[in-house]
């Protein structure tokens, strides 16, 4: 099935993406105007009782930051810290302040929430209203020492301790911004960040973009293989040379039937646009084979999949160097940006 994909022109700078550049032009200046009060102070900007490091990027589009996400809080909770986490629940039907408790529906709280909550064991809080998140979050775990905040590097009304920008190159796309092409913010801000991750290989003409920013790459690298109904798990090594429905509802599905094929499994692709919503009977395929999909969208169909479903998690492997540089960042005490 396909799913829902990033525009065409997106990804060149064909005459549909030069038609629309005066509307690019005009995103970008807002954008641009917009951060510059922020940065004046004459927009106010809220700032939390605790260190905020915001995990996000310039572009519409899956990069990565989820992974990212999981991959900080655990890493900044063996090193001593306390973290809580915010987002702004995408998907979810409501825009209200919400706190995620343990199997909570993935409608109520957003997918990627469901499946944060549960690979952190951290507080978790999702709402439209960022810093009213992150007072929510203090209100009910004022033992957190630093809030992680899953997106946000647009929403300036937050104050952040520290940003990181996930960069997935292939997203980037023809490098222009909303609507003539996939960015939010135009390629330099990354030199204002303070960690760049790259989703995949970069090219050396990215890197030398991102320099002197401290950048690092990101391998996601798969789990053991869990059926969905918690009674099997097994090495991904062990479905070699099996032929299974591969079912992706993420910003890069393609990148989900590549890492399978990588470890020698046959995936017949199922592409769903992101943060689908699955219906019962979706799953139903004419071939009867195992089904492998994704940890995001196994959160959504556990409770109507077929028996032979099974997840297939992944984590970020990134060198210890990249945490390093947020631990001194908060050891310092740095004031928040």
């Amino acid at each position: 099935m396909a799913g829902a994909s990033a525009p065409s022109h997106w990804a060149e700078r064909n005459a549909t993406a030069r038609l629309l550049l005066p509307l690019a032009g005009l995103y970008g200046g807002i954008a641009g105007l917009r951060r510059w009060c922020y940065r004046r102070r004459w927009l106010s900007v809220r700032h939390a009782t605790r260190p905020v490091i915001v995990v996000g990027n310039i572009a519409a589009g899956g990069s990565g930051k989820t992974p990212v996400v999981i991959w900080l809080a655990q890493r900044l909770k063996a090193a001593g810290h306390v973290p809580g986490i915010v987002s702004r629940g995408y998907g979810r039907r409501e825009r209200a302040v919400t706190v995620v408790a343990p199997g909570m529906d993935a409608e109520a709280v957003g997918d990627e929430a469901v499946l944060i909550a549960h690979a952190t064991g951290c507080p978790m809080v999702v709402g439209a209203d960022r810093p009213a998140a992150v007072d929510r979050l203090l209100a009910i775990r004022p033992d957190c020492s630093v809030v992680i905040s899953d997106d946000g590097m647009q929403h300036y009304r937050m104050g952040r301790a520290a940003e990181i920008a996930v960069v997935d190159e292939a997203v980037l796309g023809n490098r222009w911004l909303l609507p003539s092409g996939p960015l939010r913010e135009p390629v330099a801000r990354l030199h204002e960040v303070d960690l760049v991750i790259f989703n995949g290989a970069a090219s050396a003409a990215l890197r030398d973009v991102v320099a002197p920013v401290p950048a690092f790459a990101m391998r996601l690298v798969p789990g053991p293989v869990r059926r969905l109904d918690a009674t099997e798990a097994q090495s991904l090594a062990s479905w070699r040379g099996r032929r299974v429905h591969a079912v992706a509802g993420i910003g890069r599905p393609q990148r989900f039937f590549e890492m399978l094929a990588a470890h020698g499994v046959e995936p017949v692709p199922h592409a769903f646009g992101d943060h689908h919503r699955f219906a019962a009977g979706e799953l139903d395929f004419a071939e009867r084979l195992p089904i492998l999909m994704t940890s995001k969208d196994a959160v959504k169909c556990r409770s109507f999949a077929p028996a032979e479903s099974w997840e297939v998690p992944v984590d970020a492997d990134i060198d210890a160097a990249a945490l390093n540089i947020l631990v001194e960042k908060l050891a310092d005490g740095q004031s928040p940006a």
